[in-house]
């Protein structure tokens, strides 16, 4: 079996600021300004993910790099480098959030960036590999301290990534796991960790951050230019998947395409139903699909949408993976974009611009209200580390869910 890059490249930490913002997606009428992926033909299922590319520079390694410690019984035994309350970070989490790091700058500077500029890209990332794995753990924490409860949005999500890489069953997508070398209880905490963060960000930080009428007026009255555009649309997509299915089963899939269309054209929310029903990638982003000019569809597609008008709704369009029903969220004819086009596109922007300096706030306080601290001689650009660590007695909870298929090296207790 091919390796399935999309399962391992979940297990790396995610950035958490400007370069992925951690916040809502953009809601169904405020489409984001980037280039969107292109669609071929209809299709359901996302391309089949490259392999992934070697950095560009080996991973950082520590100032004092730690080596593996033997147990009596001769078993390695792996180096914490961080706690975060009863929470450690180890060296090979590191390494991997550091592999990620790299990749990430490759992808940004494909074909753009000189190597000088590629490897200045790649360190400038590595270096906050650390700071990020402890926000996303102070994170996480907070999320579960707050009750919240994700396992629905878990399990959806482990099922679109068994579509995207054609396989069965859910058994099937946890042996392609454990094939990769991953444990399939880590690979599936990490998601839940994921979406736990972007909820304890909505909810503690994005609902404070608010743009009013009068700031995007003066905004747009000010960057005028930047709202010269060629024409386009934007699209959301529901994906209703047959791949792997039984014969027997399209027809009840085909049913279940055409209710939902209906229930759409009878008032229901197109971003709450795909939230729930659709099987695309898209689905958490309310089926958005992205901004596309001409020539970036497939020809039968591009006929179909550029002569529809916003909110417009194409019939269950079927492909090879199984059935699609496209939406118009927004025309944008050529030229300069009147204001009422792009207030959302405004608002977004704005909103993104005062994400990370929030964000940042929110997380020193999270800090300063926990117990951090970092072996010497790795760096966590966010401050407070650097001193050694001292061994927390775990609290009942965190001895439950302790997994017994790791052993660790602890190492000194502070001074004083």
């Amino acid at each position: 079996m091919k390796k399935t890059v999309l399962l391992a490249g979940l297990m790396f930490a995610l950035p958490l600021l400007a370069q992925n913002p951690p916040a809502n997606p953009p809601p169904p009428d405020n489409p984001p300004t980037q280039k969107p992926p292109s669609l071929e033909a209809p299709q359901m299922a996302a391309p089949e993910p490259e392999q992934p590319k070697k950095p560009a520079t080996p991973a950082a390694k520590p100032t004092k790099p730690g080596k593996p410690a033997l147990t009596g019984e001769g078993k390695v035994v792996e180096e914490i480098i961080a706690r975060v309350n009863n929470e450690i970070i180890t060296s090979s989490e590191l390494e991997k959030a550091r592999a990620a790091a790299a990749e990430d700058a490759q992808q940004e500077c494909s074909g753009r960036c000189t190597p000088e500029q590629l490897q200045v890209a790649v360190e400038d990332r590595q270096k906050f590999a650390l700071r990020d794995l402890i926000d996303q753990s102070l994170l996480a924490q907070r999320g579960k301290d707050m009750g919240i409860n994700v396992e629905g949005d878990v399990v959806k999500q482990l099922d679109t990534i068994r579509i995207q890489n054609k396989l069965k069953t859910m058994e099937e997508l946890e042996s392609a796991i454990a094939k990769e070398g991953l444990n399939f209880d880590d690979f599936k905490n990490n998601i839940r960790n994921k979406l736990l963060t972007q909820e304890v960000i909505r909810r503690e930080v994005g609902s404070h951050i608010n743009i009013g009428h009068d700031e995007t007026q003066k905004y747009y009255e000010e960057h005028k230019k930047e709202f010269v555009k060629p024409e386009q649309v934007a699209l959301r997509a529901i994906e209703i998947s047959t791949d792997a299915k039984k014969d027997t089963e399209v027809p009840d899939l085909k049913k279940k395409a055409d209710d939902l269309l209906r229930r759409i054209k009878d008032g229901e929310d197109f971003a709450t139903l795909a939230k729930r029903f659709s099987d695309g990638s898209t689905a958490q982003q309310g089926g958005f699909l992205g901004v596309y000019k001409r020539g970036e569809l497939s020809k039968q597609l591009e006929d179909q949408v550029f002569a529809m008008k916003k909110n417009q709704l194409t019939d269950v369009i079927e492909t090879k993976q199984g059935y699609l029903i496209l939406q118009v969220l927004e025309r944008y004819e050529e030229g300069e974009q009147p204001f009422e086009k792009v207030e959302n596109e405004i608002m977004d922007h704005l909103y993104s611009e005062r994400m990370e300096p929030a964000l940042r706030e929110y997380l020193k306080t999270l800090r300063e209200q926990s117990y951090v601290v970092v072996k010497p001689g790795y760096q966590d650009m966010a401050g407070g580390g650097n001193s050694e660590i001292q061994e927390v007695s775990a609290t009942p909870e965190a001895s439950k869910t302790k997994k017994p298929h790791k052993k660790y090296l602890l190492f000194g207790k502070r001074n004083g």
